[in-house]
């Protein structure tokens, strides 16, 4: 790698490319994360209990606890500890009302009214809901302030 200025790399991050779930039933994960908010699955990997999924132009990789890749990272998060905070998924339309009304369909809680939050295009509203792991995801609309 060619040194930069200040110690600065000489790349440039282009996006998140994906984030890899460690979840304690696949079969109920793949449910929400494909049925629930769309995401195609791309790959399934049985052998190592993976699935890849598309999330726009990313990946969400869910890994069984149980599962080859899964069981050197130990117990599934619970109660007492997560894998992560939340991950955010950005989704358009947002429409409040819509969108509370199909997550309520597949059962999915949404205890607080949408808010605004920022994120990598700017402020947006957003809706907080847990996978069936109680990983935290954000569901994110499209920036609101941006172009006015």
């Amino acid at each position: 790698m060619n040194a930069t200025a200040a110690g600065q790399p000489d790349f440039v991050i282009q996006c998140l490319d994906h984030v890899v779930l460690r979840v304690s039933d696949l079969p109920r994960a793949l449910h929400f994360y494909r049925d629930v908010l769309g995401c195609t699955v791309a790959r399934e990997r049985p052998t190592l209990g993976m699935v890849h999924l598309h999330a726009g132009r990313s990946m969400i990789d869910l890994v069984d606890v149980r599962g080859r890749l899964g069981v050197p990272g130990g117990a599934a998060a619970g109660v007492q500890g997560r894998n992560m905070a939340h991950l955010c998924l950005r989704i358009e339309p947002f429409n409040e009302a819509h969108l509370r009304e199909h997550l309520q369909m597949h059962g999915i809680a949404v205890d607080a009214p949408a808010s605004s939050n920022f994120g990598a295009e700017g402020d947006g509203l957003s809706l907080y809901v847990q996978d069936p792991d109680g990983n935290g995801v954000e569901l994110k609309g499209p920036c609101s302030d941006c172009g006015r």
